[in-house]
Parts: C-alpha cells; structure tokens; sequence
C-alpha cells in the first residue's frame, strides 16, 4: 500500500471501524507487508493487538497485463470460513470484512511462530512429514464439500478462476509454444469444466505457514468449486520448482513430492485415486511450463539452463501424457543429472 497518512490508510481506517474492529478516536499504526502479487497487505497495530488487512487489486503486480476482477476478496473469506469449519487449525480467523472496501481482517499470525514455508524450503529445512501433513489438509477441505451443491452454488466462481488461473497459466503459455497451444487450451478447457469440490486455487509453499498446529493456508483469492486436481498440481509444481532453486537438495524436495501426492491420495474418498492422480499428472506439466514461459514465472528460475530443464520435462509429459505422478518425479531426477554441476554446490 502507499505510505502511511494516504488515502489508502483512511480506507484501512474505515473498513476496521466498519467491521467494528476500531475503537472511538484511536490511531492505530499501519505497517505495509510483504505480500504476492495479487493484493495489498497490511498489520494494523490496534488496542487489542495486531491485525492482518487485505484487499485484492485489480492488476496483478506482475510484467504482463493481467487483470483479475477484486470481488474474488469476498469469495476468499468464504473459503477460510469454509474451510475452518473442517481444519479449524488450517487458516486464519476471519475477523471481519467490508465488502465495499473489498477488505477483510483476519488474526495476524508472527513470523516467528508460523514462518513461511518458502522461507522454510529455501533455508534447508525440508520436512517430508509437514509437506505430507499440507496433502492431508487439502484432501479433507476437499473431502468435506465434494459433491456439496451448496458450496457449489456458493464458490460459483469460473468467471473469476478464467482470467486468474487457467488464462495465464494454460492458454498464455500455449502462445510461447505453438505447436503445444491445442493441448494446453485442451487442458484448460478439461479443467474448467471439472465441477467437483472447494478448490483454494493457490496452494504455493509462499501462501502456507509452518504452524504449531500444521500447515495453515493464506491467499485463497481463486476459491472456485471446480477440479481438485488443481490444488494437487500447483503445489506438486512448487516441490519440482525448488529442484532448480537450491539443486543440492533436489533428492529432499522430491521426498517432500512423493509424501505430499501419496498422503493426499490416501485421503481421496469422493472419486476413485487413479482417476485424480491422472488429472493431476497431466495438468502439472502445463503448470510446469507456464512457470518460464507464463504469465506469472518463477522469479529464482533465472538462467537459461533452468528453463531448458523445465522445457524439456514438460514438453515431454504434454506430448505423452503420464498416469502416475512417480513418473514425473523420476524424469524430473534423471533430469537433474544434467544440470551443471556449480550449482549444487
């Protein structure tokens, strides 16, 4: 958000007092954070102790001209509401929201007790459990509103999921590879047209804090009752990704690939797990790809030699696609012998 006394903190300032949240006469500080893409964040040091406000834009911050319409802010509060009614611990509580504002409050979480999972991964502490435990709690969201038309009604959101997710990943990168754009929009259209459970729509290590309790899910601006797989794909994404960031520990990232896909598996109830399994192997390697050659690349991917390892995987998997996941884990390590030997190091 721009600096403090602007315009934008006296719409903070009214959306808390709006929620009931500020009390008469007080002056809270507003402190900007450090957030995605996608919306403003801020910690508002109120009497009672710190809150987390956010509000979605309208442009995604990024190079390309991606646009995404900010009432997904109201379906992102539905889907921590929904989601805590199943995994009380899995999300932030909801504190308030302004609709008109398109802001909402919820608990603020510190870094010290919940650090990002990013960070996490980076930093060399890679726990297949946690990442086991990030599948278990996805599938039991999942689990709990498949088949639920009432969730359905309410997440109807493919208006928004469009333009947010499959546009900029599928359909973007399909203009970057020609001769793969029949597939990628194929695959895209498939996924659109899946209507099954309470997707999240952005399960990435960035939007996921190590929390006492378990893994605990930010950002659900693309809720959508849509294909679950996607869910499975875009984290599964993360893991192959982190392989290019710090290659030394790409056999630790992997584990952390296998446990997540094989609890979260485990835990299918509503279709058999084959046929999710499926989906997913064949939808990762365009979100794969969409990562170098997408509207929204990976920012440590930055020589040219990563890209090329990506290109190559997915390439392979989208002209022939995979039934199991364990088959793109495994050419992705084989894959990795080939990368220059400095950057393991």
């Amino acid at each position: 958000m721009p600096p403090p006394g602007t315009a934008a903190d006296s719409d903070v300032l009214t959306a808390l007092q709006r929620m009931g949240l500020l009390a008469a006469g007080e002056q809270p500080r507003i402190e900007p954070l450090a957030g995605g893409v996608s919306s403003d964040i801020v910690r508002v040091e109120l009497a009672g102790g710190p809150v987390c406000v956010k509000r979605a834009l309208p442009k995604l911050k990024v190079e390309a001209d991606w646009q995404a319409p900010v009432e997904r802010n109201r379906w992102e509060v539905a889907w921590m509401r929904t989601a805590a009614a199943v995994e009380p611990d899995a999300v932030p509580a909801v504190l308030g929201e302004d609709p008109q504002l398109g802001m909402f409050a919820m608990t603020f979480l510190d870094e010290k007790a919940y650090p990002v999972w990013k960070a996490q991964l980076r930093d060399g502490h890679i726990d297949p459990a946690f990442a086991g435990e990030v599948g278990v709690r996805i599938v039991r969201i999942h689990g709990a509103t498949a088949g639920d038309e009432k969730v359905r009604a309410a997440f109807d959101t493919d208006h928004i999921f469009f333009p947010i997710r499959l546009e900029p990943y599928l359909i973007a990168t399909g203009h970057a590879h020609p001769d793969l754009a029949v597939t990628l929009e194929r695959l895209a259209q498939r996924t659109g047209a899946h209507h099954a459970a309470l997707v999240h729509g952005d399960i990435s290590p960035k939007n996921i804090l190590c929390g006492p309790r378990g893994p605990v899910f930010l950002d659900a601006e693309c809720a959508w009752y849509g294909d679950p797989a996607f869910d499975l794909a875009f984290c599964l994404n993360h893991m192959l990704l982190k392989c290019l960031w710090r290659p030394q520990w790409t056999t630790r990232y992997l584990a952390c690939f296998e446990a997540l896909s094989a609890r979260y598996l485990d835990g299918v109830t509503w279709e058999p797990a084959g046929e999710i399994e499926r989906r997913t192997a064949q939808l990762l390697p365009g979100l794969f790809l969409a990562r170098v050659d997408g509207k929204s690349p990976a920012e440590y991917v930055t020589h040219e030699w990563q890209r090329a390892a990506v290109r190559r995987v997915a390439r392979q998997f989208l002209l022939q696609p995979a039934q199991r996941l364990a088959s793109i884990g495994s050419a992705w390590q084989e894959d990795a012998a080939r990368w220059p030997r400095s950057d393991h190091d």
